[in-house]
């Protein structure tokens, strides 16, 4: 790969036609090579359907079946092995067209897993599609899944079982090319006791009786990348929120949860259907789930996944909904191919969520003011980093790394910055054209930060776009990608956010006088921007100030978890004690990592008893991904 990218950096420095050719046939040479993260031989061989015939075992907290790969041979020679990622499976065997074959599970490569080595004894031609059969359960060390017992719900029940594979988790739920630079269509057949969906469309005449399970059939007819298989399973009930949505989620929650979503659903289709093309994917719904679920949503085809933080009774998080909508287009049509890149899903997913919103509010002030909160929180990722650090570049280099443990604001919120430049700098008009060709360009493949500039450039190398040859010849795309630290700031509008500005201004004084009515008609992320602003002062706040703040905005018993973390934030920096408890109970309440990881740290700093105390009081409760994170962020990783 570092020849290649030595050959980019060297070949492409103007728009050409010639240059991008050379480029695209020294790719084929290196493509082998993108993605660090997989073990698996996908130069040789490209998964085109998978079907997973799975049954849900609740009392062994454990997936069992048979997944059948079926796979094309991409060589020119006969190709006789297949490799697979696999990590801490039970594989009983294997048939490869349905014959006993050889297969080995290699010893594991760290955050990767262990290949499996499966013999093709009779080799396959280019072209020539091999069906790979594999008896497969997971185990207690699936990194993927997250069991739920009754009591760990809200109605106490039923269990609940739900997945969550991005970034390399698929892995551990059966052997497969577990990279984003292969996509392949699904069949899903899931036997449950418990209503179960996927990221497919249920067919007709689904469920059907057998005993006392339910063999549940969804079909996933647009190809997706391993990381975006998804299942869940328990007491779920829906209620339609659209003319193509429904949610999903437990009985208790279900009215409050279509109360917030329903009035916005079809206005986030109709705003995102403008911006790009038409929604591919038949329907869009959204699963809310326990509070355990580690991110704010996950764009599961067909069903976003979603923390019930946004449910927050004030219609002020459904954000975090445009956000998953978006990525219909950004991050599960189009693609990065490998976590490299994964600035090319989050930051044009930033983009659109931002475009989606001022269209829906009338209003281009509304993406500056998200754009505002953003930059925030890139300024604090990079502050955590250094502003030198690996992690702070738009490309990482993923060699001998867990995906996990780059994942931050960054490529959300920097790759959004790149992509706002070159908005900026075309024109907004020039970039609408270039926004459907890109994403019809690369629809259903995957793509790297070099083609995403293949493609840009080529567009804008039409003759209608001469004029604005200069202005592209001197975008630094080799700054772009490697600079470390934070990119050029732009001029926002601050109209929506002087005020929280001012009001901040007014804290710095001790003797001011403050009153609910100073946010009484703000949005929740008004007050937001307010609290970070306060929690950026040079100087605390003092005890009082600390204790007035939460008591006097209602922050300290707010049920918006966004306003109230941030709060905890302002208390703890201001070492107001009697804070301190209340932290460590909404850290027994929520399990989204955008809360979790900075309040475990926050707490550390000022109380790590109570920090450690309350991780293994709540290790359980937390999904597998986000307790491995919080075990790194706290030192008392096993």
């Amino acid at each position: 790969m570092r020849g290649f990218l030595r050959l980019v950096r060297s070949t492409l420095t103007a728009p050409n036609t010639a240059n991008i050719q050379t480029i695209i046939t020294q790719r084929r040479f290196f493509a082998k090579m993108r993605d660090p993260n997989t073990l698996s031989n996908y130069d040789g061989w490209r998964t085109k359907h998978t079907t997973t015939n799975l049954k849900v075992d609740f009392a062994g907290k454990r997936l069992h079946g048979n997944v059948i790969l079926e796979l094309e041979s991409q060589t020119d020679r006969a190709s006789k092995e297949i490799i697979l990622d696999s990590s801490y499976l039970d594989i009983s065997s294997i048939k490869v067209n349905s014959a006993s074959s050889k297969w080995e599970v290699k010893d594991r490569d760290g955050a990767n897993g262990s290949p499996v080595h499966v013999a093709v004894p009779e080799g396959a031609a280019k072209g020539e599609v091999v069906k790979v059969n594999i008896e497969v359960a997971t185990t207690d060390k699936c990194t993927a899944l997250q069991w739920l017992t009754p009591a760990q719900t809200s109605n106490k029940k039923a269990p609940f079982m739900f997945s969550q594979c991005q970034a390399i988790h698929a892995r551990s739920i059966f052997p497969c090319q577990d990279t984003p630079d292969i996509k392949s269509t699904y069949d899903f057949n899931i036997t449950s006791p418990h209503v179960v969906v996927a990221s497919g469309v249920e067919i007709p005449g689904s469920p059907e009786t057998v005993g006392e399970d339910k063999i549940y059939r969804f079909q996933q007819k647009v190809p997706i990348p391993s990381y975006l298989y998804a299942l869940s399973s328990g007491d779920i009930v829906t209620a339609p929120i659209g003319k193509r949505s429904v949610v999903a989620t437990g009985p208790n929650e279900l009215k409050a949860s279509q109360w917030e979503l329903e009035s916005d659903m079809d206005n986030f289709l109709d705003a995102a259907e403008k911006i790009v093309f038409p929604y591919r994917w038949g329907q869009y719904n959204v699963l809310v789930l326990p509070p355990s679920f580690p991110y704010g949503g996950m764009e599961n085809p067909i069903f976003t996944f979603a923390t019930p933080t946004i449910i927050s009774g004030d219609k002020q998080n459904i954000d975090v909904i445009a956000h998953e909508l978006a990525h219909s287009w950004s991050g599960n049509l189009v693609t990065s191919a490998s976590w490299e890149h994964f600035w090319l899903n989050e930051g044009w997913t930033m983009y659109l969520e931002r475009r989606i919103n001022a269209s829906i509010h009338g209003s281009d002030a509304h993406f500056d003011f998200s754009a505002i909160r953003g930059w925030k929180a890139l300024e604090e990722s990079i502050e955590e980093y250094g502003k030198d650090h690996e992690f702070t570049k738009l490309c990482i280099s993923h060699k001998g790394i867990d995906p996990d443990d780059a994942f931050s604001t960054v490529p959300y919120e920097k790759g959004f910055h790149f992509i706002y430049y070159l908005d900026r700098l075309v024109g907004r008009d020039n970039f609408d054209k270039f926004i459907p060709y890109y994403f019809n360009k690369w629809a259903t493949k995957s793509l790297d930060s070099f083609e995403f500039r293949d493609t840009f450039l080529e567009f804008f190398s039409a003759p209608e776009f001469a004029s604005l040859k200069d202005k592209i010849a001197e975008i630094d795309w080799e700054g772009r990608f490697y600079s470390t630290g934070l990119p050029p700031k732009p001029e926002f509008d601050t109209s929506l956010v002087d005020a929280c500005y001012e009001l901040a201004e007014k804290w710095k004084q001790e003797d001011f006088k403050p009153s609910p009515s100073d946010t009484a008609s703000w949005t929740g992320n008004q007050v937001l921007v307010f609290l970070n602003t306060v929690q950026d002062f040079e100087k605390p706040l003092t005890v009082e100030q600390s204790q007035s703040l939460g008591k006097i905005y209602g922050l300290s018993t707010s049920k918006n978890a966004e306003l109230k973390s941030a709060y905890y934030h302002i208390a703890m920096k201001a070492k107001d004690t009697s804070a301190y408890q209340g932290v460590a109970d909404l850290l027994g309440e929520v399990g989204r990592m955008k809360f979790v990881r900075p309040l475990f740290r926050g707490l550390n700093k000022v109380d790590r008893e109570l920090a450690l105390k309350t991780f293994e009081k709540n290790r359980e409760f937390y999904h597998p991904i986000c307790r491995q994170m919080v075990e790194k962020d706290l030192g008392c990783g096993k």
